[in-house]
């Protein structure tokens, strides 16, 4: 199958290393994939340092460009954009974040346009046909990740360093006061999490949270938002904890940090979110996309 695939990221989040893991897990399996990204961003600075098939996203070059692959898959809002206006092969977007769609004329079209949408999860599923997105043209193809060789050995309790007011730093700074536990706000999981026991995820819409993943893989005891799409890897209790957005409610969850509930949580990572599951979901998400002509 040759498969283009499209994201204008400025910056590796979470969607950007799916999209890294995908383009190298179809590749693996003898497929013929191609990334587009923005010339300056950390995406296509890995692929071209992996030597993965990869090239500078110019839009206006796209109409050429797409010639000849059987599936154009747009990562971002942008990416989805710019495929629908401007190409004619059949497009598959991945949607992954949780707010509703809006109803204009414009938005309307732009989400006529795509054979299918591949949502990241149930949550975002739902937020699909509640915009007349018939189920049909919905897949769901949840995050995968690497499975560490071995647990997090440590005892920082981490929080993703973010800037969006959306995101709930100072939210998980207050209740670390409260609980008079020490905070460690963190710009790399990647690199911190191998260090740590927990990881404070407050958020007030999330799709799904490949960093919950991520901690989740490591056997970290996660505390997250029971908000969006987490309520589907987090088990209260089983392999992690849900809280209410409120100080209160964060800062009694710290006494209840066990290695128990991340050793719970790296099975469930291994049996139901691996890097493996994802690429061969999105591959027959793909074949859902033909089935749709």
């Amino acid at each position: 199958m040759k498969i283009l695939h499209l994201d204008s990221g400025r910056e590796m989040r979470g969607g950007q290393w799916q999209v890294l893991r995908l383009h190298r897990g179809l590749l693996e399996r003898g497929h013929d994939s191609v990334l587009l990204a923005r010339g300056e961003s950390p995406l296509l600075a890995m692929a071209q340092r992996a030597t993965l098939p990869c090239d500078v996203l110019y839009p206006l070059h796209l109409p050429v460009t797409a010639r000849g692959f059987e599936v154009v898959h747009a990562h971002d809002a942008r990416s989805h954009t710019l495929a629908a206006v401007l190409i004619r092969a059949p497009i598959v977007v991945s949607r992954r974040v949780a707010f509703p769609i809006k109803n204009s004329r414009l938005s309307r079209w732009k989400y006529s346009r795509p054979r299918l949408f591949i949502a990241v999860s149930l949550h975002v599923a739902e937020q699909l046909t509640s915009a007349g997105i018939p189920e049909d043209r919905i897949a769901i193809v949840y995050d995968g990740v690497p499975l560490p060789a071995a647990p997090a050995v440590g005892n920082a309790i981490l929080a993703p360093y973010s800037t969006d007011p959306r995101k709930g730093s100072q939210l998980a700074e207050e209740a670390a006061r409260l609980a008079g536990v020490t905070l460690r706000m963190s710009e790399d999981l990647d690199n911190d999490l191998p260090r740590a026991r927990a990881l404070v995820y407050l958020t007030r819409s999330e799709g799904l949270g490949s960093g919950i993943l991520l901690a989740m893989a490591y056997g970290v005891t996660v505390i997250a938002s029971r908000v969006g799409g987490i309520p589907e890897i987090i088990d209260d209790g089983l392999n992690g904890l849900l809280v209410e957005n409120n100080p209160e409610a964060v800062a009694a969850a710290f006494s209840r940090i066990d290695p128990a509930l991340g050793a719970a949580a790296r099975v469930k990572v291994g049996e139901q979110f691996s890097e493996t599951l994802m690429v061969e979901n999105t591959l027959q998400a793909y074949l859902k996309a033909f089935a749709n002509a």
